[in-house]
């Protein structure tokens, strides 16, 4: 069972209010809104679900397991994995500039020695550190994510807050699940087929007008 200062720590760690600066980033979504793709709340969820089961949610939660288990010896290799596996410029700023502003902070804070990781090999490795659980942290991970490209939706589509929270409160329970079955997989289990928002991605690069970082 996690312990109210486990909790408080990883709603601390994941909440807006951390300085990882997620609230810049639109993983694609901002192009995909441009391009018709994504133009209300239906769409948007189905966009996010696809996303989180097949792409980088469900990608995000393996390396973040494999940080947790893994010896810490075998860090570096997994982190230049996760970078490897980012299909676009944008995507690797991502998880490379949030990973190295949550390692500087958690360090400063907390006293951990923290290399610059990527994000989820980061979050991982902290909470293997503090003795957090691996399933609850890596749900509030998932769930942290969702929360941002839904923050992201409701200025971008745009959404209204009410259809936004039901899209977050909708995919919560996928949180959940892909926490638990991704618990014990390895790094051989990765992989994706969200072509379109790995497209979206590349795409944003070179749009002209942009809100967003990625």
């Amino acid at each position: 069972m996690i312990t109210d200062t486990a909790l408080l720590t990883l709603a601390q760690w994941l909440s807006p209010a951390y300085p990882v600066g997620a609230f810049s980033y639109s993983h694609g979504l901002e192009w995909a809104v441009e391009a018709g793709q994504v133009h209300n709340a239906d769409t948007f969820r189905d966009w996010l679900e696809d996303i989180l089961r097949f792409g980088t949610g469900r990608n995000d939660a393996i390396l973040l397991a494999c940080a947790y288990r893994f010896d810490p010896g075998a860090l570096r290799e997994l982190d230049d994995l996760a970078r490897a596996y980012a299909p676009s410029k944008e995507r690797l700023l991502e998880t490379e500039a949030q990973g190295a502003a949550f390692c500087r902070t958690t360090a400063a804070i907390w006293g951990n020695d923290m290399p610059d990781l990527t994000y989820p090999v980061a979050v991982g490795y902290a909470a293997r550190a503090h003795s957090f659980p691996l399933r609850q942290t890596s749900a509030m991970y998932l769930h942290a994510f969702t929360g941002n490209l839904t923050s992201a939706a409701i200025r971008l589509v745009p959404l209204g807050q009410t259809e936004g929270q039901t899209v977050l409160t909708t995919l919560t329970p996928l949180c959940e699940t892909l926490a638990a079955e991704t618990e014990t997989l390895t790094t051989d289990d990765l992989g994706g087929s969200v072509f379109m928002a790995d497209i979206a991605a590349m795409k944003h690069e070179t749009q002209y007008t942009r809100l967003f970082r990625s």
